[in-house]
């Protein structure tokens, strides 16, 4: 999506995202993309717990590619962005990096899709969120 909003959050890595080498284990680079997605959203004013409550949706992943580029370590800061691709009916697809000052680590693209959170089948995104989204830009 040109000029969609761009988004980044700088992270420290912990003892606990690491393996027994002190290098980040594989799967929680997907914790990071998933907590700059999350802080995006909180940034706009959209509130994750209250689509749910309050429209009975909630978005969910439902495919990740990942480059692992280069390994992140104990005490390393990252900075993780999440940048709007695309937008569809019923699904994002989100433009992901993590760098280590200006070191790519792991380039990826996360597809997220609007589920009704009753029956946990697709539904169009509502047109407000579309509206925020593009009035961040």
């Amino acid at each position: 999506m040109a000029g969609a909003p761009n988004f980044s959050r700088s992270y420290s890595i912990y003892w606990e995202d690491t393996d027994a080498g002190g290098v980040v284990y594989y799967a929680n680079y997907l914790k990071f993309m998933e907590r700059c997605r999350t802080d995006w959203l909180r940034a706009l004013g959209i509130d994750q717990q209250r689509l749910r409550a309050d429209r009975s949706m909630q978005f969910v992943v439902v495919s990740v590619s990942v480059d692992f580029l280069r390994p992140a370590r104990l005490h390393d800061e990252i900075l993780v962005t999440a940048e709007l691709e695309r937008l569809t009916g019923a699904t994002i697809v989100f433009k992901q990096t993590i760098m280590r000052g200006a070191e790519q680590l792991i380039d990826a693209t996360a597809r997220v899709a609007c589920l009704d959170s009753g029956t946990l089948r697709p539904c169009a995104i509502p047109k407000d969120l579309f509206m925020e989204w593009r009035n961040a830009q």
